[in-house]
């Protein structure tokens, strides 16, 4: 299916291209949200003579989301989650969860923004993108803890996560403490 694009998308082309896409995606994906237009006569007629009102406000949008990525940047925010002592989360931290901390920390952003690689499923800091228009990118730190505490400690830079094999031995060198002495009576 051919399409006209109203916006920049991401691996798929500039704003004003006609680009070649599979139906699915562009019936459930691209039409929908109003980023392209089928690429009928009609249509790219249309495109054409709004083509300067849809830079313009493409332009204006571009530079809401530049203000905002100066503040934006860099900026870390926590996450509280229940987890186990080796740091395995007793769940994930999605894209919700995210958006959610961010706007906690005065900032308007939707779940849609949020760029997962990979599902965050331990403790620790997380580097997260987060797209404020599709020109424009800035990483933030997600710091997922068990409790404000935690975070803090995180924050500084201190593990508080003790591996399995530091707690095996934690936990036998203990057991040699409390071991009696040979010939002692337990």
């Amino acid at each position: 299916m051919q399409v006209v694009l109203l916006e920049r998308v991401e691996k798929l082309g500039q704003m004003g291209d006609v680009v070649k896409v599979k139906p699915g995606f562009a019936r459930n994906f691209l039409l929908p949200r109003g980023k392209a237009l089928r690429a009928t006569k009609e249509n790219i007629a249309r495109f054409e003579r709004e083509k300067a009102q849809l830079e313009a406000r493409n332009l204006e949008l571009r530079r809401e989301a530049e203000a905002v990525s100066g503040k934006l940047d860099g900026k870390t925010f926590i996450v509280i989650r229940q987890a186990g002592e080796s740091g395995q989360l007793y769940g994930s931290v999605n894209t919700r969860d995210i958006a959610d901390a961010v706007t906690a920390g005065g900032f308007s952003v939707n779940r849609t923004q949020i760029i997962l690689d990979k599902p965050i499923k331990d403790l620790g800091l997380h580097a997260i993108k987060v797209q404020l228009h599709p020109e424009v990118r800035v990483k933030v730190t997600v710091n997922v803890a068990r409790n404000e505490d935690e975070a803090a400690r995180q924050a500084r830079g201190e593990t508080i996560v003790v591996k399995e094999e530091e707690a095996a031995e934690v936990d036998a060198a203990e057991l040699l403490e409390n071991a009696p002495a040979e010939g002692e009576a337990a």
